[in-house]
């Protein structure tokens, strides 16, 4: 697919603003955006990534860095009932990790991590998250996680340790981010529980 970034908005196609992205029509087969389409998204503030480094727009996707706070899984922790109230401080330890310290993630141990960025995406374009390949090469796995579109905040993830000892430091490119765009934008954007969130969010339980 050709890509013509020197067209007008209003000459690709009419409408609103959030449905005009380069070289896509409603109704399309679902892509992966290219660095062009990404970098329009980000100009247009159709998608923001902030803090932007040079370095976070890559060849089909972005690199999202570590944030500073950490948790880890309490193994003395009680029982867990999904149906009650959750408590952050019996079930996690968390604290914040210095760029010269960083933090050992040890021998296939369960850690939340946060990214240093705050990520918002526009209702045509979902994330698909996972670790770089540098890191799955150490043994680190980032289960499969995804940025609904609309969801605006720093994105949670837990990173599941390798067989040996691992340190980690905030501010490294850890994760990469594929941007799908959807055949048409969402009807209900994300507006859930996880909107807006600032560091690592423990899960928000709905008793019933």
């Amino acid at each position: 697919m050709r890509i013509v970034l020197s067209k007008t908005i209003e000459e690709k196609q009419p409408g609103t603003a959030r449905s005009m992205s380069p070289g896509f029509r409603t109704g399309e087969p679902v892509m992966i955006l290219s660095d062009r389409d990404i970098a329009w998204y980000v100009q247009k503030n159709l998608l923001r990534i902030d803090p932007l480094f040079e370095d976070t727009i890559r060849e089909n996707g972005v690199d999202l860095h570590l944030g500073e706070e950490f948790c880890r899984f309490n193994n003395k922790a009680p029982e867990l009932d999904t149906r009650k109230p959750f408590d952050k401080e019996r079930y996690y330890i968390c604290r914040r990790a210095s760029p010269d310290k960083g933090i050992t993630i040890n021998p296939y141990e369960h850690v939340l991590a946060t990214t240093l960025e705050t990520v918002c995406l526009p209702d045509d374009l979902v994330g698909l998250v996972n670790v770089r390949s540098t890191f799955a090469r150490l043994g680190l796995f980032v289960p499969p996680t995804v940025i609904d579109a609309g969801f605006c905040g720093q994105v949670t993830i837990e990173i599941i340790g390798s067989a040996y000892p691992i340190r980690l430091y905030p501010g490294q490119r850890f994760l990469h981010v594929l941007f799908v765009k959807t055949t048409s934008p969402v009807a209900k954007p994300y507006s859930g529980k996880y909107q807006g969130q600032r560091g690592v969010t423990p899960p928000r339980l709905d008793p019933r």
